[in-house]
């Protein structure tokens, strides 16, 4: 699809699109964690993506020295935070359980500051969701699941953080910024733990195409989308990523949920786009 005709398209299909390609991205990158592991594949990747919306932001690449530096680091110490967790939770738990507790995130933030008491309903839905994942008749690693808890808490960091940078910046400077603070920090746990296979061929080719997948592909479409639809809509049709998660883990990684977990998706789903539905809190572009 040339840039022209991505851009006129419908912006539903643009937020769906991003969610099929962050998990598809997430899907793929599984297949390098045996050469790599998912510390190393998870800065190749972050080092890609950010190396990539570099050139993209090559222009307006000066004006990152005219950002607030500790908001920067803070908002990059986020992103490595977010993603790292994340990589080691689809390492051990399959990838809709894992997406359906991360989305607490963005959730929390959703319906932070609230004081409509019927807003706490999806909080308590969306806990349940994720009880749901942690009980005895799920057989989900334990640590995969505080790896997921984790990557939550940095999603919803993320959020805030990115917020208040992008009131100092453009949103592709601004991010762009975070991403290359993400891969430093990541580099020495990543480099460590990937060593020499991170410059093998297959796990390079690899670590390119999740980065535009994972990162810069769905970067795009959601700035396109935003600029199309109110920021409810946008946030309920973002809601359907645990979903598109369990549905991509279905098919590419063979991981079928239970009942149970089916379940927690929905509960997580049906919370995030109702807590959406109400918010008037613009997200940042998920990176």
């Amino acid at each position: 699809m040339s840039p022209r005709r991505l851009a006129d398209a419908p912006a539903p299909l643009l937020v769906v699109g991003a969610a099929f390609s962050v998990q598809g991205g997430a899907a793929l990158a599984t297949s390098a964690f045996d050469a790599a592991g998912p510390l190393g594949f998870v800065w190749l990747r972050v080092a890609f993506a950010a190396l990539l919306l570099t050139a993209l932001s090559a222009r307006s690449f000066h004006r990152l020295r005219s950002l607030p530096l500790g908001l920067v680091l803070a908002t990059g110490a986020s992103v490595a935070l977010m993603n790292a967790c994340f990589y080691q939770a689809i390492d051990r738990i399959p990838l809709g359980s894992a997406v359906t507790v991360e989305f607490l995130g963005p959730l929390a933030v959703a319906v932070a500051g609230s004081r409509r008491a019927f807003d706490f309903l999806w909080i308590a839905l969306a806990g349940g969701g994720v009880a749901l994942l942690g009980s005895p008749s799920v057989d989900l690693d334990p640590v995969g699941l505080g790896f997921a808890l984790a990557a939550a808490a940095g999603w919803a960091s993320y959020i805030v953080l990115a917020k208040r940078l992008l009131a100092h910046s453009s949103v592709v400077s601004g991010l762009t910024a975070t991403l290359l603070v993400a891969a430093v920090l990541l580099a020495p746990l990543g480099v460590a733990e990937g060593g020499t296979a991170l410059v093998g061929g297959r796990v390079l080719v690899t670590g390119v195409a999740v980065a535009v997948l994972g990162s810069v592909l769905p970067f795009v479409l959601g700035l396109l989308a935003l600029r199309r639809v109110p920021t409810g809509t946008f946030g309920i049709l973002q809601s359907l990523e645990p979903a598109v998660a369990a549905l991509v883990g279905a098919l590419a990684l063979a991981q079928v949920p239970g009942a149970l977990e089916a379940l927690a998706v929905v509960f997580v789903t049906v919370a995030s786009a109702g807590a959406s539905a109400r918010s008037r809190r613009v997200p940042p572009p998920e990176i």
